[in-house]
């Protein structure tokens, strides 16, 4: 299993720097972190619960906090802060970014999409 070696955060362009004990270094934005957060506010208690989280773009890390030498708990500005984030699964978020933040647009837009299919009734 690998190791988190360095986690540092870029307040000003958003990105969290992680690197690994086998060099593997990637950058995620707090957006994408807080959206894929592990909790289950956010993942629910099975694959069926996994809730849409929307308009995260402006989202900020507030603090890192170290979980034993296994994990960091990510404490967002809007008040999250459930769920560890664990090297496994980081290293998870790292290796499929592309496709989770693909399917994570996906969803957002059917979403958006579905909204603006809902007709208006108008009571007289």
């Amino acid at each position: 299993m690998y190791q988190v070696t360095k986690l540092h955060y870029h307040r000003q362009s958003k990105l969290l720097d992680i690197t690994f004990d086998d060099d593997l270094h990637a950058s995620m934005s707090a957006e994408f972190l807080r959206t894929h957060s592990p909790s289950a506010e956010v993942q629910g208690h099975s694959p069926e619960q996994t809730q849409l989280v929307l308009n995260k773009q402006n989202v900020t890390i507030v603090t890192i906090e170290p979980v034993g030498h296994y994990a960091v708990r990510l404490c967002f500005d809007d008040g999250h802060n459930s769920g560890l984030f664990s090297w496994q699964y980081l290293r998870k978020l790292c290796n499929n970014r592309e496709q989770l933040w693909q399917q994570y647009q996906d969803k957002v837009a059917a979403h958006l999409q579905s909204k603006d299919s809902v007709p208006i009734k108008f009571v007289p």
